[in-house]
């Protein structure tokens, strides 16, 4: 994930080796612990990881890739600030979600331990820390000195995407962490989610309702990538972030809120009906038909005329 210099042709194929050995890596020691330190990490006959561990971490690996590799990395770093802002979106609200959905709780637990690096992971995944650290990243990573400097500075920049990277974790610790105790409640993850997506919509507000070009890493380059001016790219950011970093958490508020109230609350006041057993016995009660209610109301008689 180190700046690349920019090419006259944006659409060029341009290899990160970087990324490759590390993607290679993180699967290698995903298989290692999986296979060997799994089996002795939980009790006899307990599932090592499941199907949705391992469809997340896949998942987990894609998105980092195709996140940090041409041609997204290339054109979203030298030509196109909305291509950059998709990549941010994708390492800080798309990607930490997967990496905590795939990682099963034993796995977690020997990484941190119970001594030292464990009450530091505990401090800062609690919510007030985590949201402060995570949100005040996402508005230092928009100031313009900022982005300027870490287009033209590969360390800088990789250390930026490694920093989002961590706090977003951390940020995400206490809705899908596989650790239970630093878990919220239900009603706590809905408030916490939806207060995470207020705040990217401050820069995404400036940047789609500024008059000029505000980096001028990307305001200066003669090519456009789409014939996309500068002003232009700079509203489709705003808009990107918005949708990813405000509506994004808000639409996984309002699926929580429905799940835990919607379905639960139509099974609870469903009519229902008691089942007969084999053996006459009555079971469990099921819901009435449509066809079973209207029947039961056209036996009913109906109600008398008051008497005037």
């Amino acid at each position: 994930m180190l700046a690349a210099a920019p090419f006259a042709d944006p659409w060029r194929f341009q290899s990160n080796v970087e990324v490759y050995l590390l993607v290679a890596f993180l699967i290698g020691a995903y298989v290692y612990m999986v296979r060997a330190i799994g089996p002795k990490a939980v009790r006899p006959g307990e599932q090592v990881i499941s199907r949705r561990n391992l469809r997340c971490f896949i998942g987990a690996m894609v998105m980092l890739f195709v996140a940090s590799t041409w041609p997204i990395h290339q054109i979203g770093e030298d030509y196109l600030y909305s291509a950059h802002m998709v990549q941010h979106m994708m390492l800080s609200y798309f990607l930490p979600p997967l990496v905590l959905l795939a990682t099963p709780e034993w796995l977690l637990r020997v990484l941190v331990g119970n001594g030292a690096t464990y009450r530091v992971v505990r401090f800062f995944a609690k919510p007030v820390v985590a949201g402060v650290l995570f949100n005040g990243m996402v508005m230092i990573l928009h100031i313009p000195g900022v982005v300027n400097t870490s287009t033209e500075n590969g360390v800088l920049h990789f250390l930026l995407h490694l920093l989002v990277v961590l706090l977003s974790v951390l940020m995400w610790m206490p809705v899908v962490g596989p650790l239970e105790e630093l878990q919220m409640k239900p009603g706590g993850k809905m408030i916490y989610l939806f207060l995470m997506g207020v705040v990217p919509t401050v820069p995404a507000a400036w940047m789609a309702m500024a008059e000029k070009p505000v980096y001028r890493h990307y305001g200066n380059q003669p090519v456009r990538v789409w014939n996309i001016d500068a002003i232009n790219d700079q509203q489709v950011a705003g808009l990107i972030m918005k949708v990813g970093g405000g509506i994004f958490l808000w639409v996984i508020v309002i699926y929580m809120f429905f799940k835990r109230f919607g379905i639960a609350g139509a099974g609870e006041n469903s009519y229902r009906r008691a089942e007969q057993g084999p053996d006459g016995a009555l079971g469990e009660e099921a819901p009435l038909t449509f066809d079973e209610v209207t029947a039961a109301f056209d036996r009913s008689a109906a109600p008398a005329e008051p008497r005037r």
